[in-house]
């Protein structure tokens, strides 16, 4: 009876294991982005404990799972979750494949990029480091500008120039703007006087990434893409609404408007259009110096793209910009009727600048891209008595060839660049007093071979030669170098050559503003810069379901014949020459990026520099350079609210400053300074999305811990500013600490703490 018991207990076992089998199913499928397979992606059914990992060709498995209902959940970094609701049956088998959707708001590995080797590819498998934004992340502190939404990536900060009119340029590394090149859509758009004047007003509606490059970059794109560069991507027509706005207004009295839409001409032409204006016309002034703390501006900016369908996908679009600009600063009684006087003291510019740009791939059976744009740059200037009006035209064209041999991917390229540029300045003076424009013509060459050893190892060699028709032959070579060392780790190497040519006027403020006469001791010599650098990235699964992408590089940057604006060997003046001995700026940065499965999202980067300038074999650090800069943002999104909370913020170490004499009593050094902010955003609304917070919470000034910032601002034309023989300030009780006036100590925006609200739509 016992043993029948048993094996009465043994089958009925069977049984019911049978019956339970019977009672599971399977889900599989296979994962992709953007068509590519997806490995390493974590899948589990929500509240359950079944999950898997795709492998490497993207597939995934689920099996044993009960009959019944369930939330399928799909997570990989940079990537936005997965979610979808099924319906399991006993005994079917359910066949699911799964698109996942990149992330919008983050640097990302799998992004396609062209920066890197003017060409599509891969970010992940690019041999040269890029660094890549897309336009939501810089939603999470919106702005009026791409100037100001610059200050969220690591390593580049927007400077500020003068305390007065608030034109400013783009540092990388701690390195002045003028080398740092500026692309739209790979076409050099914003250089020389757009450096200063030029990077307000792109349509932020219509970007659709930023691509950063630190290091030099001239043997693809030759002059003043020597410290880096920064190509803006505006969106293809299939990933753009057909209407989009954003508008929003702060406390300070400023009002923002982006516009863009969507319209198909025919069947074979689509245009995208948008509109940037901007507003602000209050006269405050928080520090009480009787000088408007920010610049009132007028600016309208309107961006059109056409894109043509033609026979094989081959390539053809055409954009355009126009941009005006009315901004003032100065004395809060100023008004127009004082422009160019010497009894109201007033920065007023006037800006109008047009930019047209284009791609075209001819229609044979080699990949030939020929690309064009062209810039005219207006400006009618007043600096207080001092005069400058300039006009600039850049027109540039290249012919590319790419073409792909076996292991080698080539790409070959000739150039042309014509610049015209006049002012009325002594820069385009003839000897004789005459009127002498300048026209310069630089043409070139180039070559670019991507070598694949084997799956896991690629070089790049590239060289590039341009002839300047003043300066003569200049070479950059390039070489690069990338490691695989598997689908998580990848190594970079990276050296190459710089060089740039300089106009003075066009690209350093502080040689028109203020009181110091502008001394040039010699006839300035191209700049050119020599960098390597090592970066390597990675990619770290949490077994939470988390993942943490890093990203860390070291540089090192020397220069020659770098110009330096010389503040101190006499208070009076600017002197500018190149320099006899040298530059280096090397460091190291980080960039992190964590996303926790429950919402949280860390974006933070840090950079570790040093800028120095050696000659007659002694070393000093550099002018307005900072050692550390720090940048982050954090996300929380609270799902069934429909709330996500953004707190970014950047702080930065101290930095010299210009003072005028030895009894100037302002800080020779900034102390450390950061600008935070958040903002909770709400988008529980069909295509609307309302948004609100607090722009620099700390309300950090510049002027905190200082006597002034602007120096005699009671006396802007120094009319009572007594000098000795050799031309030196004397202090006199109505100025004890001989001073003269001066808006170059400049390091930080003098705009405090406000409150902003907006709204976008999107259809």
């Amino acid at each position: 009876m016992k043993l029948s018991k048993s094996l009465f207990n043994g089958i009925l076992f069977m049984a019911l294991t049978q019956a339970l089998q019977a009672q599971t199913t399977i889900l599989k499928g296979k994962i992709t982005a953007d068509g590519i397979p997806m490995p390493s992606v974590n899948i589990h059914l929500d509240k359950t404990t079944i999950g898997t990992v795709s492998d490497s060709s993207g597939y995934y498995k689920l099996e044993n799972i009960p009959a019944g209902r369930y939330k399928l959940i799909a997570t990989h970094l940079n990537y936005s979750r997965y979610e979808k609701e099924i319906h399991l049956e006993t005994q079917q088998p359910l066949f699911l494949n799964i698109e996942l959707e990149p992330l919008r708001d983050t640097t990302t590995l799998q992004d396609v990029v062209i920066s890197g080797t003017m060409k599509a590819v891969s970010r992940l498998e690019s041999p040269v480091a890029v660094e890549v934004y897309h336009a939501a992340y810089f939603k999470k502190n919106p702005t009026p500008s791409i100037f100001d939404a610059l200050q969220l990536v690591n390593g580049v900060r927007p400077q500020l120039n003068c305390n007065i009119c608030n034109t400013g340029d783009i540092h990388i590394n701690g390195l002045e703007g003028p080398y740092t090149m500026v692309l739209i859509d790979g076409m050099p758009i914003v250089s020389a006087l757009g450096t200063v004047y030029g990077l307000s007003g792109i349509p932020s509606s219509l970007v659709e990434r930023i691509e950063v490059i630190k290091g030099p970059a001239s043997s693809l794109y030759g002059s003043e893409a020597v410290g880096g560069l920064i190509n803006i991507i505006t969106k293809k027509p299939h990933n753009a609404p057909h209407i989009f706005a954003d508008v929003f207004a702060t406390s300070w009295g400023e009002y923002n408007t982006d516009l863009s839409f969507k319209t198909n001409v025919g069947s074979n032409a689509t245009i995208l259009t948008g509109v940037n204006y901007f507003n602000y016309q209050n006269r405050i002034d928080k520090n009480q110096d009787n000088f408007t703390d920010v610049t009132l501006q007028n600016r309208i900016s309107v961006f059109q793209k056409w894109n043509f369908t033609r026979k094989q996908s081959r390539l053809l679009s055409v954009a355009g910009r126009y941009l005006y600009e009315d901004r003032w600063g100065g004395d809060i009684r100023w008004n127009k009727s004082f422009r160019g006087g010497d009894e109201i003291y007033g920065e007023s510019i006037y800006t109008s600048r047009a930019e047209l740009l284009g791609s075209y791939e001819l229609p044979i059976k080699e990949k030939l891209l020929f690309a064009f744009s062209f810039i005219s740059h207006n400006q009618d200037s007043r600096y207080g008595t001092t005069s400058y009006i300039a006009n600039q035209k850049i027109a540039y064209g290249q012919l590319t060839w790419d073409k792909t041999l076996k292991s080698h991917d080539l790409l070959a390229g000739a150039t042309l660049r014509y610049t015209y540029y006049d002012d009325n300045t002594p820069a385009t003076k003839h000897y004789d007093a005459t009127n002498n424009p300048e026209k310069m013509w630089l043409p070139g060459i180039f070559i670019q071979d991507e070598i694949y050893m084997t799956p896991n190892h690629k070089w790049l060699l590239g060289l590039r030669y341009d002839y300047n028709n003043i300066h003569g032959s200049i070479f950059t070579p390039r070489l690069a170098y990338k490691w695989s060392i598997n689908d998580n780790n990848a190594l970079r190497f990276n050296a190459g050559t710089g060089f740039r040519v300089v106009n003075l006027f066009t690209e350093d403020h502080a040689a028109l503003t203020g009181a110091r006469d502008v001394v040039i001791l010699n006839h300035l010599k191209p700049e050119r810069s020599y960098n390597v650098n090592l970066n390597y990235s990675k990619k770290i699964y949490l077994p939470a379901g988390g993942i943490i992408g890093l990203d860390a590089t070291a540089f090192y940057t020397y220069f020659t014949n770098k110009i330096i604006p010389d503040y101190e060997s006499d208070a009076n003046k600017i002197i500018y020459d190149n320099l006899s001995g040298h530059a280096i700026s090397k460091g190291a940065s980080l960039n992190s990026d964590i996303t926790l499965r429950n919402g949280l999202k860390f974006i933070t980067g840090l950079t570790l520099m040093s800028n120095t300038i050696t000659e007659n074999n002694i070393t000093t650090r550099q002018m307005l350079t900072e050692n550390f800069t720090g940048t982050w943002a954090i996300s929380y999104q609270l799902k069934p609210l429909f709330l996500t909370i953004d707190y970014t913020g950047n702080v930065y170490s101290p930095m010299r400053l210009p003072l005028l004499s030895e009894l100037d009593p302002r800080k020779p050094e900034s102390p450390w300074w950061s600008i935070q902010n958040i903002q909770f955003t709400y988008n529980g609304w069909h295509q609307w999305e309302v948004y609100a917070g607090i722009k620099n919470f700390l309300n950090w000034t510049p002027n905190k811990g200082n006597p002034f910032i602007i120096a005699r601002t009671n006396d802007p034309f120094d009319k009572n500013v007594v000098f000795d023989e050799q031309g030196k300030v004397v202090p006199t009780p109505d100025n004890p600490y001989a001073l003269t006036f001066d808006p170059t100590y400049v390091y930080a925006p003098n705009q405090g703490l406000r409150v902003f609200v907006g709204i976008r739509f999107k259809l």
